[in-house]
């Protein structure tokens, strides 16, 4: 064992967060216990967690949110720490941090902020507006990865002999298929109502772009699979795909999961990378829908499917986690905002969801994600030149930490057409950047 913790007593938020900071990110094989005695007799590296110190012991002062099994409001004061602003301050002399690290660690890694009341916006989503990380303007650090470096520091200080686990940056790039092709094997009705809309518009150059593509004399613009796994192979890349199985909506027009040709890319994907479900907009919350949209693509994939992404990144806290649990999801991929770039949950890394409606620990691993392609082009109105700088401040911060950076990309984006014109290019830049 290489350290012992002395809490008042062990919780389950106690045992979640300590795991999460000291287990997986710092890589010690420690031990909490709520004994004295025992913490007195023991001769290795030990910290205490607690309302006061009793000796000259590595300290840290407490405050009450890891001792509760329910969730309240929170009144958070903001304080200033190292030129940034944080949370739960604590005032003893001799805590290592003016404030309590681990409680506001457990605020935002479990989004207690999302069981409260809030204003969702159009698609029902809490806004990242909202989040106190933006407004303390902590969005983009990810600084419980930071904060847990500088915990390791103190330890190494005062235990020089301590060994934590070595740490590398990694990169993961994903991307969600919502529709894999702008013209074709949309079926008859669509494509007629397509012509007829275009032509209403008098869109003349985009009915011949129509009809090019469906006279197979021009490829579909967001058929962009192949370059895909060209860069695969080329940069040595494991990619993830969440595909959209739902049926055809408002807010879900993807392919029908019948076409043959859509089965066939989908297979075809599945050879060279994992394949997760993309929960459809009109899933959200009924998992009578998200079981069969989750069998349709186990089938053709003929293997189990345990990795999601939401449509829209529909969140709900803590329902929308606890079904896909129900549903045998084991990583889901959706930690992230549609609006603006950085760390949802204050972290760069994979975590357990935390139930606090049950006050319990899950084996549901989150990936978040740290930026999309639509925040930039659709929500922050980014040029490329702008779009680059911001996914190099992010994945930097990603790299200082020795962190995951996790990449939201969509097919249609690499047409290098219309509204994406360019951005092709920014992307070959953007894994180039985060592979060197």
């Amino acid at each position: 064992m290489d350290l012992l913790i002395l809490v008042p007593k062990v919780t389950n938020r106690i045992n979640y967060i300590f795991e999460l900071i000291f287990g997986n990110l710092l890589g010690l094989d420690f031990k909490v216990t709520a004994n004295k005695d025992s913490f007195d007799s023991f001769d290795g590296a030990k910290l205490h967690y607690g309302d006061k110190p009793f000796g000259d012991e590595l300290f840290q002062k407490s405050t009450s949110i890891l001792f509760e099994h329910f969730v309240i409001f929170q009144k958070l004061v903001v304080v200033d720490y190292n030129d940034i602003k944080t949370i739960f301050p604590v005032h003893h002399k001799n805590s290592i941090f003016p404030f309590d690290l681990f409680a506001a660690s457990f605020y935002f890694v479990t989004r207690y902020e999302e069981y409260m009341p809030y204003v969702p916006d159009k698609y029902n989503r809490f806004q990242a507006k909202d989040s106190i990380l933006y407004k303390i303007g902590l969005l983009k650090k990810p600084i419980v990865n930071i904060w847990a470096m500088e915990l390791g520091e103190i330890l190494q200080s005062r235990y020089p002999n301590l060994r934590f686990k070595k740490r590398s940056f990694s990169f993961v790039p994903t991307y969600d298929v919502d529709a894999a092709w702008a013209y074709r094997n949309k079926g008859f009705v669509r494509i007629t109502s397509a012509f007829i809309r275009d032509l209403l518009r008098l869109d003349f150059a985009e009915m011949d772009l129509r009809f090019k593509v469906l006279s197979g004399k021009k490829m579909d613009p967001f058929d962009t699979f192949d370059y895909q796994i060209e860069l695969q192979k080329e940069l040595n890349l494991h990619p993830l795909y969440f595909i959209l199985c739902g049926n055809y909506d408002v807010n879900d027009k993807n392919i029908s999961i019948k076409n043959s040709e859509f089965q066939d890319l989908i297979k075809r994907l599945g050879d060279y990378a994992n394949i997760g479900i993309h929960p459809s907009f009109s899933s959200y919350l009924d998992n009578k829908k998200l079981r069969e949209e989750i069998r349709r693509l186990s089938n053709i994939l003929n293997r189990e499917v345990t990795m999601s992404r939401q449509h829209f990144l529909r969140l709900n806290m803590p329902v929308s986690y606890q079904k896909l649990i129900e549903l045998d999801i084991t990583d889901d991929y959706t930690m992230g905002y549609a609006s603006l770039p950085g760390f949802r949950a204050g972290i760069c890394d994979t975590f357990r969801f935390y139930d606090l409606e049950h006050d319990v620990p899950t084996h549901l691993n989150i990936h978040p994600f740290a930026l999309m392609d639509g925040t930039m082009r659709d929500y922050l109105d980014l040029s490329t030149t702008e779009s680059y700088a911001l996914a190099v401040e992010l994945i930097q911060a990603v790299k200082d930490v020795n962190g995951t950076f996790v990449l939201l990309w969509h097919n249609e984006t690499l047409s290098d057409e219309k509204r994406w014109k360019g951005w092709i290019t920014l992307y070959r830049k953007i894994l180039d950047y985060a592979l060197n």
